[in-house]
């Protein structure tokens, strides 16, 4: 029996959407999730993609998320706009939130979308990648479970916080990037289990605080900032602009709050959006985005370098014709809460 199994894209966002369906999540809410992970397996980011419709599926089953509840949008401040999700994932609110912010961000020069009461599991690149798209450039931050210890501490306190941030390149796709204030991602410690890997070294330590390589005593434990010091503040900075500034969670209390152990905290999402326009005195976006080519290029010119999303984009040529392959056990896993999903042969 084969190991792995391979679908188109088209497969992907059609089991998604299925599986959601199954369990209770509305057309929008499981349109809107299969966009983000469909958007994933295209980009070869498993971690993010169908590896994730099970923390889906457990925050309704749990009761702790609603799939069918619609986000609310209201005005805080001129430039300043909200999406209460209300206990909805992500997803949907992000792309409700997407044109009000763009729209304040041109008016205004910046803008600021914060989303409350949202269950988060999706990669930040997409978000900012869409508003870079606009010719923005972008920042989002979102905070998560304590999984993290603090510089120096044993004991998980901040979660893996990521920020993302994307630049506009004119008629080439963004520059973008989404990086976790963690040394690995929470869900490259969950794959590698899974897949029998060893962490890297520097990554977590274990319940008894020394350094470990095993991803299951990593996941009993700590993980650990990158950088020591460097990566914890980022982190800290991270969970002040995600919980207290937006009068959200922090991820000590998006751990409480998950009382089923879904792995599917909620929180608040903090995006900015800026244009490049209105942040010069020539008022030459054009120029503007075209002067970060500069840097680019003299980053290329060494050897071994690249850019940030470079391999994200190469993945996106491919996968359309070859197809994305995932894990028959994961293939499986999705066919069972579905109640036996068929793809379409490709």
């Amino acid at each position: 029996m084969s190991e792995t199994v391979t679908l188109t894209l088209q497969d992907v966002h059609e089991v998604a959407v299925a599986v959601l369906t199954a369990h209770g999540f509305d057309d929008t809410h499981a349109g809107a999730i299969a966009d983000t992970v469909t958007a994933a397996e295209r980009d070869e980011c498993p971690h993010h993609g169908l590896f994730r419709i099970p923390y889906y599926v457990d925050g309704v089953r749990s009761g702790l998320a609603s799939g069918v509840a619609q986000p609310e949008l209201s005005e805080l401040a001129p430039a300043v706009v909200r999406v209460d999700a209300r206990y909805t994932f992500a997803p949907l609110s992000l792309a409700l939130g997407e044109e009000p912010l763009a729209a304040l961000a041109a008016e205004h020069g910046i803008a600021a979308l914060v989303v409350n009461n949202a269950l988060h599991v999706a990669a930040l690149w997409p978000e900012v990648e869409r508003l870079a798209e606009r010719d923005l450039v972008a920042f989002a931050f979102v905070a998560a479970a304590p999984y993290v210890a603090p510089a120096g501490g044993r004991e998980p306190l901040f979660g893996t916080n990521p920020m993302a941030f994307a630049w506009p390149r004119g008629d080439r796709p963004p520059l973008a990037f989404d990086q976790a204030s963690s040394a690995c991602a929470r869900g490259e410690i969950q794959l590698r289990l899974r897949d029998g890997r060893e962490l890297p070294d520097g990554a977590a330590i274990g319940p008894d605080g020394l350094p470990t390589s095993d991803p299951a005593q990593a996941l009993a434990g700590a993980q650990l900032p990158f950088g020591g010091a460097k990566g914890s503040n980022i982190a800290l900075m991270i969970e002040l602009l995600t919980g207290p500034l937006l009068g959200d969670l922090l991820s000590i209390e998006a751990g409480e709050r998950d009382t089923a152990r879904t792995g599917a905290p909620c929180g608040g999402e903090l995006v900015i959006a800026m244009d490049p326009a209105r942040f010069s005195v020539h008022h030459d976006r054009e120029a503007r985005i075209a002067h970060g080519e500069k840097l680019f290029a003299k980053i290329l010119e060494q050897e071994g370098t690249r850019l940030p999303s470079d391999r994200r984009y190469e993945a996106r040529l491919r996968t359309p014709s070859e197809g994305v392959t995932i894990p028959a056990s994961l293939y499986a896993t999705l066919d069972g809460l579905r109640g036996g999903y068929e793809p379409e042969p490709a």
